[in-house]
């Protein structure tokens, strides 16, 4: 018998979502594998190490970093969600765990979260209606957590035209919504 399994995306669907709305366009992104990475206690140096050797960026607070193969992210001190590319990393903790030994808690993290990629010219006038974050003051590279419509997400500001989102994946339809309806109140 044929695996009855099959993979959707947090929408429900087979192929990842792309809905254009004025000068916007909301892209759900399925092919980012995600981890959460913590430094356990007393394996400052040792973890520090290990990250620069694997080429896995270490971000200060409220920060976003690219590396060749992983990405970052801060969370919380001490802790950081680490991206790679999900066709070469769908297992992502098995690539982390090897590098980092007993220095780190690591997560997965991949099937928790949806990921939107929102793009477009005007986007500070689409989030100052949806959250408390100022994106014009803001460098590229800033990350928070931060609340879109009573839903704990995180907002990587890419550049003044690309904001990456991470909502809990239970809750995807609804950020999408969110997003909808915001954008179509300002064109």
């Amino acid at each position: 018998m044929a695996n009855a399994w099959k993979s959707l995306t947090a929408l429900g669907q087979d192929t990842a979502q792309v809905v254009a709305i004025g000068p916007y366009q909301i892209s759900e992104r399925f092919d980012v594998a995600l981890a959460s990475l913590a430094v356990r206690r007393g394996q400052n140096a040792a973890f520090a190490m290990a990250a620069q050797t694997a080429g896995v960026p270490l971000p200060p607070a409220s920060s976003f970093a690219a590396g060749e193969v992983f990405s970052a992210f801060w969370v919380t001190p001490e802790m950081w969600f680490i991206e790679a590319d999900f066709a070469s990393h769908q297992d992502i903790t098995a690539h982390l765990k090897p590098l980092f030994g007993d220095t780190a808690s690591i997560t997965e993290q991949t099937d928790a979260w949806v990921r939107f990629d929102v793009a477009g010219t005007g986007l500070a006038a689409l989030f100052e209606r949806l959250t408390n974050i100022d994106l014009v003051s803001l460098p590229d590279g800033f990350a928070s957590r931060t609340v879109i419509e009573h839903l704990g997400v995180y907002l990587i500001k890419r550049s003044a035209t690309e904001v990456v989102l991470y909502g809990p994946r239970s809750s995807a339809l609804g950020l999408l919504h969110a997003l909808q309806v915001t954008a179509k109140s300002i064109i």
